[in-house]
């Protein structure tokens, strides 16, 4: 079967809002701290824990391009959020879909630069991380803990992306 072709959408907080957060300083709330040396951008985004004993973890994902970029399986974390925060500056694809019952027609994508971050709520479907370059590396933010926190679902029509 012959892959079905997305559009590449730049990321911008409207438009992503159905997926979770753009961490992203352009438009952000913000004021001065540590007198006034610093400028804090505040609560970016939210950190979702859901279920008894889970905990917020910090690590480093690094990434390699997928290739071909042929999509054909989506996953999601029902039990907690997930932030790509780019350490090294490497833009990166989201390929997300609206939490709830997988709907293959209803799947986006967008790039996100490398002075930008997502931050996926809990439940979002998504793609495996998809760099655009070999060794990118990410700060990433989600739960670990009890309970059963990775669904994968296998797409009946692969996805490319178009730019």
């Amino acid at each position: 079967m012959s892959p079905r072709s997305i559009p590449i959408e730049p990321l911008t907080r409207e438009a992503f809002a159905a997926f979770g957060d753009v961490i992203d300083t352009r438009g952000a709330d913000c004021f001065p701290i540590n007198q006034g040396r610093t400028q804090r951008y505040h609560a970016l985004g939210a950190v979702d824990l859901l279920g008894e004993g889970g905990e917020a973890i910090i690590s480093i994902f690094r990434g390699q391009p997928l290739q071909p970029l042929l999509i054909g399986l989506m996953e999601r974390h029902p039990l907690g959020s997930q932030a790509f925060i780019p350490i090294n500056g490497r833009p990166f694809y989201a390929v997300v879909a609206a939490p709830g019952e997988f709907a293959e027609q209803s799947v986006r994508a967008f790039l996100v630069t490398g002075d930008q971050g997502i931050n996926l709520r809990a439940g979002t479907w998504h793609a495996p991380l998809l760099p655009l370059h070999p060794d990118s590396d990410y700060l990433v933010v989600d739960r670990r803990g009890p309970g059963d926190n990775c669904d994968e679902v296998l797409l009946r029509q692969p996805l490319t992306l178009q730019p």
